[in-house]
């Protein structure tokens, strides 16, 4: 988020404190359980773009005492595929942005996208440092809870840093908590971007998609605390192209009907 006040000194808030954790060993080395779910969050990305959904943004400014909303940005699009076939959204509900302490800046709109349903795929694992932190419940779910943060970060480049948590059975990540990354200045601008929790929800009895992300976060500029809340709803999946099959091991190549195999559940 960007303060409308333009003042210039950051400061970090940490993550929160990591809840109790079982200390068992896993059941198959670390290395491995990052391997494979690293392959099946591919696997995930592939699939879900050959999914249409609905998402919902509403960003509340609760100003500096968090008690009142002083403003909001809305936004419901629709992720569709054009007659052509090409990834396209398609706006249903915008009015009026009223945010009066920040607004929402190109990094923000990106991390909606981009960050706040986070995947670490096969391809992207080996720019993030990820540790093992142990065993912990995710409602009825057993999971394995690693703290991911990047080796390095890129000019124009935007990361994820915080926790997630990947299902003991299907190897494929459930929720994550953290932010998004880095935290930027530029004179005497500040864009600073609150924590936030993102659930998933198996869909068609194979992915783990984003359906469900909330932040509620105080946002510490310079000229004093600025409280938002965030909610992003996921809804409505629906399989579009078909003619491709998603594996765990990436893409395959185009097969004749009658060659089409769905993947093993994992």
């Amino acid at each position: 988020m960007k303060t409308k006040l333009f003042v210039a000194l950051l400061l970090l808030l940490p993550l929160v404190g990591i809840a109790q954790t079982n200390s068992a060993p896993p059941a198959m080395p670390v290395e491995e359980i990052i391997r494979q779910f690293a392959a099946k969050e591919k696997a995930f990305k592939l699939a879900r773009e050959n999914y249409t959904y609905r998402q919902t943004v509403k960003v509340l400014d609760m100003g500096p005492d968090g008690e009142s909303i002083r403003g909001k940005y809305e936004l419901t699009e629709d992720i569709l595929f054009s007659g052509q076939g090409r990834r396209i959204e398609k706006v249903i509900y915008a009015p009026v942005e009223t945010l009066q302490s920040f607004s929402m800046s190109p990094e923000d709109m990106r991390d909606l996208h981009e960050i706040q349903p986070f995947v670490l795929t096969s391809d992207e694992v080996g720019k993030y440092n990820v540790r093992y932190m142990g065993r912990q419940k995710v409602d009825e779910l057993d999971t394995y809870l690693f703290y991911v943060s990047p080796k390095a970060m890129e000019k124009g480049q935007r990361y994820f840093e915080g926790q997630i948590w990947v299902d003991d059975r299907d190897l494929q990540i459930v929720k994550t908590f953290g932010k998004a990354v880095p935290d930027i200045k530029k004179g005497k601008n500040e864009n600073i971007f609150p924590r936030f929790e993102t659930y998933r929800e198996q869909i068609d009895g194979k992915y783990w998609f984003p359906t469900y992300t909330k932040a509620d976060d105080t946002l510490n500029f310079s000229s004093g605390p600025i409280h938002i809340r965030e909610t992003v709803k996921y809804e409505n999946y629906k399989m579009f192209r078909t003619a491709t099959s998603i594996t765990f091991g990436g893409e395959a190549p185009e097969k004749k009907p009658d060659e089409n195999k769905k993947p093993d559940k994992p």
